[in-house]
C-alpha cells in the first residue's frame, strides 16, 4: 500500500526532519510513502476571524490540488475519530483488504484544515484531545504508520 501525508508548512527545525528522516527510512520495507509538503499560509499577526478562514481555505485548496486521484484521503482533525495505534493498524488493514492501494494522511497547518479538504477526506482521526504543533505532527504521524504496520505485521514494536 502506498502511503502519502500532505502537510502544510515546511520543516526548519533539524531535530524534527532528523525524526521524519527515521521513520521515512523504517517504513521504506512497507511500500512506498512521499511527504509532500504545501506552503503554509501566513496570517497577519492582528488577525481576524475572517483572515483565518481565507487562509485555512487557499491552504486547502493547495492541498486539494496535490491530492492523488487514486487516494482513500485520512484528515488528522481534533473532532476526528480517536482511533489509537491498533485502530489505525485495522483501518489501513481494512483498507488493504478492501483492495486500497493509495492512502493518504493529510495534515492541516496551524490554523487547521478547510472544510473542503476534510469533505474531500473519507475519514478523519484525531490523535486525542490534545492538540500539537502541525510539524512535530508530522514526526508523530510516521511513527504511529509506522507503529500501525508493525501491528499489521505481527512484530512487537507496539508492545
Amino acid at each position: 500500500m502506498r502511503i502519502t501525508i500532505i502537510a502544510a508548512g515546511k520543516i526548519r527545525d533539524t531535530w524534527i526532519n532528523e525524526g521524519i528522516s527515521e521513520y521515512t527510512k523504517r517504513l521504506k520495507r512497507f511500500g512506498k510513502l512521499e511527504i509532500v509538503e504545501v506552503p503554509d499560509e501566513k496570517v497577519p499577526e492582528k488577525y481576524s476571524e475572517k483572515e483565518i478562514i481565507q487562509a485555512v481555505s487557499r491552504e486547502g485548496r493547495k492541498m486539494l490540488d496535490r491530492l492523488p486521484s487514486d487516494n482513500w484521503g485520512i484528515a488528522l482533525d481534533p473532532r476526528g475519530e480517536t482511533i489509537g495505534s491498533e485502530g489505525l493498524a485495522d483501518l489501513l488493514s481494512r483498507r488493504a483488504v478492501a483492495g486500497t492501494h493509495h492512502v493518504v494522511f493529510v495534515i492541516g497547518g496551524s490554523n487547521g484544515l478547510s472544510g473542503e479538504v476534510l469533505t474531500k477526506c473519507r475519514k478523519k482521526i484525531s490523535f486525542g484531545p490534545n492538540i500539537f504543533p502541525h510539524q512535530l505532527f508530522r514526526v508523530m504521524l510516521l511513527e504511529q504508520i509506522y507503529r500501525a504496520r508493525k501491528i499489521m505485521a505481527g512484530e512487537t514494536y507496539h508492545k
